[in-house]
């Protein structure tokens, strides 16, 4: 029997600033086509998680990495956090200063360190004790793709995540972001939370975007396999009410999930999300409206 394999990827919900969304749209389907050579070849899911994530920090088109929106001083701190489901390990980093890739410091979190997550300068000592690449001149690194001008409550939510089932039936899920713009010093949302804005187990990988303190209120990541597992609700449906009970609580958002027989669920409650997807059976699609 052929191994089943899945991909899926975001780039952020919330409102679209510029309805011209050729370019992420475009980016998003190129990763794709990436990611499932990969997983096909035999990748990890964890593997193309953090390649993808990666990517989708460089590209500058999401308020993650390059893309990031400084907080209310000035300065650039980054989340994120990754799961391997098969190990149910997991690392994270919030308000990192100075590093390329946090995505790539929260793996190392995972896997050379006791800890979940590392913050502030904590992070930073141990991402400089790895040898993770840092940003020399934050002002041509970063490209915010928010107004300056803009209050926190306009900013579209811009954070990135890929969730991927490999050939071995193991789940992954990563997720990242700036934050939103003009945000306290030290502001940490649900990305770098593991359980909020990330998760993955022997059931579902699941990564949030939205605003990230209705998230954290309402555990949606965990609360999608929580759903799945005592109430035996499908991927679709476990989703949807993880998200509809933070929808309650007054916060919009959507997220990306794939459960271990290669279904693909990508609800959103918000003008848009952008989003991409290999399903299980090789359908696939690339899309940010309805």
């Amino acid at each position: 029997m052929k191994p089943i394999i899945a991909l899926a990827l975001h780039g952020g919900a919330g409102p679209i600033r510029n309805s011209d969304t050729t370019r992420e749209e475009q980016h998003l389907g190129e990763l794709l086509t990436v990611g499932e050579a990969a997983l096909l070849a035999g990748a990890s899911a964890l593997d193309v998680v953090e390649q993808m994530v990666q990517a989708l920090e460089e590209a500058g088109l999401y308020v993650a990495g390059r893309g990031s929106s400084p907080n209310c001083q000035g300065e650039f701190e980054l989340d994120a956090s990754i799961m391997d489901g098969a190990k149910r390990s997991a690392g994270a980093v919030c308000a990192l200063h100075g590093f390329v890739s946090p995505i790539t410091v929260a793996r190392a979190v995972m896997e050379r360190t006791p800890h979940v997550m590392l913050a502030g300068a904590g992070a930073m000592l141990f991402a400089a004790e790895q040898g993770m690449q840092t940003i020399t001149d934050p002002a041509t690194h970063f490209t915010p793709i928010s107004r300056a001008s803009a209050n926190t409550n306009e900013l579209a939510h811009g954070t990135v995540g890929c969730v991927a089932l490999d050939a071995q039936g193991h789940l992954a899920a990563g997720t990242s972001t700036g934050g939103v713009l003009n945000k306290l010093p030290g502001r940490v949302g649900d990305t770098p939370l593991i359980g909020a804005g990330t998760w993955a187990d022997e059931r579902v990988a699941v990564s949030c975007t939205g605003q990230g303190e209705y998230f954290i209120r309402a555990a949606v990541a965990a609360d999608v396999s929580a759903r799945m597992a005592y109430g035996g609700a499908s991927v679709d449906a476990a989703s949807a009410g993880a998200l509809a009970d933070m929808q309650r609580q007054g916060g919009d958002g959507g997220l990306i999930a794939i459960d271990r027989q290669g279904h693909v669920s990508m609800p959103y409650i918000s003008h848009g999300m952008r989003r991409a997807a290999r399903h299980g059976d090789g359908r696939k699609e690339v899309g940010v409206f309805r």
